[in-house]
């Protein structure tokens, strides 16, 4: 159990950090998508569309193994790190479609109104749009990390020691399967306590609906 804890840490870890880091760099994917600028658009749009149309695993061997081969300046020695990169880098494109899709739901006369009052376009999507879209993003972005929290058992193909592959140690150590019983109690523990703190604070937003 010890050794399961241990690892639950690094699970956990890897899972706050990169949707933290996913999460600025979603900000700036979404506000380039809906961009009057063509080029920002379509290099933001360009990303998206590689990160969610090829798959997380897929990512996460091109950075650990292929790009050293194609870049050896870019050998990236650290597991931990190379999976935060993958997983930050792919939940950006996702988070960065939730971003866009709340922005857009707010009606346009919105920003028409705040120009009318002398706002420029970045002052009304500060001052005016956002305030309003964060309310509507929460929910999905609190699903989207939930989703993160297991997608994290990927990270054992790189051998880093997350709770899944110290499970998987473990088992191996012990000529027994049994420790698959508690690894998955843990997950669903720790799945347990965001979905409720994700509730209750969803319930909060509606409050001021």
């Amino acid at each position: 159990m010890p050794a399961l804890i241990q690892a639950t840490g690094t699970t956990l870890s890897l899972s706050v950090t990169s949707v933290l880091a996913a999460l600025v760099l979603a900000v700036f994917l979404a506000l380039g998508k809906i961009s009057k600028n063509t080029v920002l658009r379509s290099v933001c749009g360009a990303y998206i569309f590689f990160f969610r149309g090829t798959p997380l695993l897929m990512q996460l061997f091109f950075i650990y193994y292929t790009l050293p081969q194609l870049v050896p300046a870019l050998n990236i020695q650290s597991r931990f790190f190379a999976a935060w990169l993958a997983f930050s880098l792919n939940v950006a494109a996702y988070l960065a479609e939730i971003i866009r899709a709340a922005i857009q739901s707010i009606d346009k006369g919105q920003m028409e109104a705040s120009k009318a009052l002398g706002l420029t376009n970045s002052q009304a999507m500060r001052l005016v749009i956002i305030p309003q879209a964060y309310r509507r993003m929460i929910p999905p972005i609190c699903n989207e990390f939930v989703m993160v929290l297991k997608d994290t058992s990927l990270v054992s193909i790189i051998a880093l020691t997350d709770l899944t592959y110290q499970t998987k140690i473990i088992a191996s150590n012990k000529a027994s399967a049994l420790v698959y019983i508690p690894a998955m109690i843990i997950y669903l523990i720790i799945t347990g306590v965001f979905t409720f703190i994700f509730n209750r604070l969803e319930k909060r937003l509606s409050i001021y609906e």
